[in-house]
């Protein structure tokens, strides 16, 4: 029985962790299975990746999450506009041809009778490279929907950073206001020749010009 990891994860076991996810979501799978592909892969269990993607990496692919849902939503809205297609070209093939004569009972090959099975032919000739085609165009939007993750999860990040400088800048003003009023307005020349710096340990000192 192989023994399952325990040691810490690393930003590349992290990133598949959100693959495999999104991608489960995407294509209306469970997080269930996806926690069950990933912790095969990494020697990990279910349970392991599933406490690590709601701890921790949920949190930084938010964005992707709402696109993976976008996704699933307009697949199923595709999937149920060509059914009815689908449905609807049924009795219009019908109502054209109501009763169609058994092949055993035609004289001979009609030019259409043909023209339709070389047609055929044509496509399952070209079917082969379509299917490398469409393989490749898939590849692609893969790789491109990896990027838009990573970007999104690097955004994220940098707003959160700019929030915590921002906080943290208005906090430095406060401090220096209340420092200009503890001074007082009694010695006005004294109090414009005052300046302040920050010491090492981050508190401020009056010096004066």
């Amino acid at each position: 029985m192989p023994l399952t990891r325990q040691d810490a994860w690393s930003q590349d076991e992290d990133l598949l962790l959100a693959e495999v996810v999104l991608r489960n979501i995407r294509e209306g799978g469970t997080q269930l299975k996806a926690f069950e592909e990933v912790g095969k892969q990494l020697s990990r269990t279910a349970a392991a990746c599933g406490f690590r993607w709601n701890s921790y990496v949920r949190k930084q692919y938010k964005s992707g999450i709402e696109l993976a849902k976008k996704q699933r939503k307009e697949a199923k809205k595709q999937g149920k506009s060509q059914s009815r297609a689908e449905d609807a070209q049924v009795p219009a093939a019908e109502a054209a041809n109501p009763s169609p004569e058994p092949q055993s009972q035609q004289p001979g090959l009609s030019i259409d009778a043909v023209k339709q099975y070389l047609d055929e032919l044509y496509e399952k000739a070209g079917s082969a490279d379509s299917q490398e085609t469409l393989d490749e165009h898939k590849e692609k939007i893969r790789g491109l929907e990896k990027q838009i993750y990573y970007l999104s999860a690097e955004n994220e990040k940098l707003e959160t950073q700019l929030k915590s400088m921002e906080e943290d800048y208005r906090a430095l003003i406060d401090i220096m206001e209340r420092a200009r009023k503890r001074v007082g307005p009694k010695d006005e020349e004294k109090q414009q020749k005052l300046n302040f710096q920050v010491e090492g340990k981050g508190n401020l000192e009056k010096v004066e010009k």
